[in-house]
């Protein structure tokens, strides 16, 4: 039924988003990822529209001329460039990419990740995620700065790997270090404690 498997398939692309943000400390962000994905609007489109190798919303835009549960998507979740598209500020009244917070830049990254890995299957390779980036660009909507960090990001991807792109990602970018912890044995008080005691000491 293809309302089950659209079902899975966009839960496991959730999963694999919030399995990524958290390794890089985008914690709230993994967690509401694509939750409009669920409503309704979106929903019932994937359904239709449900194919498991492409988006449904590829499918939906090919019968109708547009997707409505894109224009539905797009307009509620911050790490689509195309959220950010406005009126410039030149003068002109064109539309224009606003410049991203780098925290939806890191998280439009990891969905790019996600996507292929959902789509690719075993056949995934780190370089898909630039691959597929390629066949696609956004033209001049995206903001030159927004861009910039986002070909980084799937270029050192594809040449390093994810355990080194993410450690750059934290340190770098979100400029967040990985908090460790371990157990030290409680100093002893004026009262005694229980044998085998410990507490947990912030390193």
């Amino acid at each position: 039924m293809k309302a089950i498997r659209h079902f899975c398939t966009i839960t496991k692309h959730k999963i694999i988003v919030m399995r990524e943000c958290f390794k890089v400390g985008l914690y709230r962000q993994g967690l509401l990822h694509d939750l409009s994905k669920y409503s309704l609007t979106e929903f019932r489109v994937g359904c239709k529209y449900y194919q498991g190798t492409r988006s449904p919303n590829n499918a939906e835009r090919e019968d109708k001329g547009y997707s409505s549960a894109w224009l539905h998507h797009k307009g509620r979740n911050k790490h689509h460039y195309e959220y950010w598209i406005d009126y410039s500020l030149d003068g002109e009244r064109l539309l224009a990419g606003m410049k991203m917070p780098v925290r939806y830049v890191v998280e439009m990254f990891l969905d790019r990740i996600a996507a292929s890995k959902v789509y690719k299957g075993n056949a995934y390779k780190d370089s898909d995620p630039l691959e597929y980036y390629e066949n696609g660009k956004a033209g001049e909507l995206m903001h030159p700065e927004t861009r910039a960090l986002l070909e980084r990001l799937l270029h050192m991807l594809a040449k390093y790997g994810e355990e080194r792109t993410y450690r750059y990602i934290r340190r770098e970018v979100l400029k967040r270090k990985r908090v460790s912890f371990r157990l030290r044995p409680l100093k002893r008080l004026n009262r005694k404690r229980p044998a085998g005691s410990f507490r947990v000491v912030k390193l």
